[in-house]
């Protein structure tokens, strides 16, 4: 079995905290899945998916399966829980040391968050729908402290240059603005594309700034481009059929 490859955040979490993001690289998937494809939905041989898996948890020393989830690019965020069952939702907290929140993405955007104590995290998979309907509102009010206690770490994602959308989604993000501020930033995270009402939407802007207004100001991350960089990133956009990386967060047992 190959040696999965895992980025690391690069963030001042708290030292309980630990996080880790998954490349395509170091797993058994074949064909348009290679080699690391961590997702059951997209194709690709079950065995692989699992042996996949295995190695996840067996590379990043896991005491168990992480909590995975069925992802539905909606707004519900749950308690994770140590019972190996696959939960419908789109983000998921915990505080229990040892059980990793995990979301997976090839092209939408994972955040991690956690509290400055070092004693809460969760994951999101914030896509445009997600992102614009408050997924990340959901994630953080899943959190006991103030919004200034907690820390977020945007993961690779589809980069501006790559994210063409109807002006339905520039809509949707003008509509979810919390106040004139936050107006702004929408305003300033979508240029022009070459298409008649066609925008490019940075998705990492927009997550900063829903971010911003529900009152975290130290986020981090945010300088990949899944569709640019092929050799680590998985991309739906770039590829169509593909497999799925996991960003994980948890608290060191």
């Amino acid at each position: 079995m190959p040696t999965p490859e895992f980025i690391v955040p690069d963030w001042p979490a708290p030292a309980s905290v630990k996080a880790a993001i998954s490349t395509r690289s170091g797993g058994v998937s074949e064909g348009a899945y290679a080699s690391f494809n961590l997702a059951h939905h997209v194709g690709d041989s079950e065995p692989a998916v699992e042996d996949n898996r295995r190695a996840l948890q067996n590379t990043l020393k896991l005491p168990g399966p992480p909590q995975w989830l069925e992802q539905v690019h909606g707004t519900q965020v749950v308690e994770a829980q140590a019972d190996d069952w696959v939960r419908t939702a789109d983000g998921c907290v915990t505080d229990q040391p040892g059980l990793a929140c995990s979301v997976l993405t090839a092209d939408c955007l994972p955040v991690l968050l956690c509290n400055r104590q070092g004693t809460r995290v969760a994951a999101a998979h914030a896509g445009w729908r997600g992102l614009a309907s408050g997924v990340l509102a959901a994630a953080v009010a899943r959190f006991n402290e103030p919004s200034a206690d907690l820390m977020a770490y945007l993961g690779p994602a589809l980069s501006q240059e790559h994210f063409e959308v109807g002006v339905e989604v520039l809509e949707a993000f003008f509509e979810a603005a919390r106040n004139a501020e936050h107006a702004d930033q929408v305003a300033a995270s979508f240029c022009p594309s070459e298409r008649p009402l066609h925008f490019r939407a940075d998705l990492y802007a927009l997550a900063r700034a829903e971010l911003q207004a529900l009152g975290l100001t130290r986020v981090y991350g945010g300088d990949y481009c899944t569709y640019r960089d092929s050799e680590r990133f998985y991309s739906f956009r770039r590829d169509g059929t593909t497999g799925r990386m996991a960003s994980l967060i948890w608290i060191n047992s």
